[in-house]
């Protein structure tokens, strides 16, 4: 016999996402600018447009174990085009907050790994240290010259440096991880 879903329980998802990312996705019109003007869209495996529309339909198992948001730059091209003004980018990161708090890791460990030495890089520096990434991720990956013919170059260039800048108050920065985690626990209670 179907199992009937009430109106609580069919927008329930909806209205997380809502919670955290102050975005409704039933304003979403499906008209597929988002996708087409994303720049990794062809690496994706359902498109930004897709993502919104598996919300609307309450298809959590679908949307949050999508590679798509793990791989989302938040560049927000899709949210500029957007002629529904909904912040897509926004909603890409109340996922990946949804599934950090489930324990949901990326199809591909390579993303959650990049991920992970992401916001560490964050937590210590109060910023990213763009070559502790690259190299920490290289490591992590299991190819540690992958790309070393680019250092040289880039480093001539200025564009990097040996030690990581600082902000003057690292403590500030964890404190903000910190609040953050407590916050995005408490809405997903909610």
């Amino acid at each position: 016999m179907p199992e009937f879903l009430n109106r609580e329980d069919i927008h329930a998802f909806r209205d997380l996402v809502l919670s955290l990312s102050g975005q409704d996705v039933s304003r979403c019109i499906q008209c597929g600018k988002c996708s087409s003007g994303c720049p990794i869209a062809y690496e994706m495996e359902h498109l930004p447009n897709q993502i919104i529309r598996f919300i609307q339909l309450n298809m959590q198992e679908k949307a949050l174990h999508s590679d798509t948001f793990w791989l989302c730059a938040v560049c927000e091209t899709c949210s500029v085009r957007c002629p529904e003004s909904i912040d897509i980018a926004g909603i890409m990161d109340a996922l990946r907050k949804i599934c950090r708090e489930r324990g949901i890791k990326p199809g591909d460990s390579r993303i959650a790994r990049f991920n992970e030495i992401f916001l560490d890089s964050i937590k210590r520096n109060g910023r990213v240290y763009e070559l502790g990434l690259v190299m920490k991720y290289n490591l992590a990956t299991a190819q540690p010259f992958k790309d070393a013919s680019l250092g040289p170059v880039m480093f001539s260039k200025g564009k990097l440096k040996v030690s990581p800048d600082k902000v003057r108050d690292p403590n500030s920065v964890r404190t903000i991880f910190s609040k953050a985690k407590t916050f995005i626990a408490s809405k997903l209670k909610d």
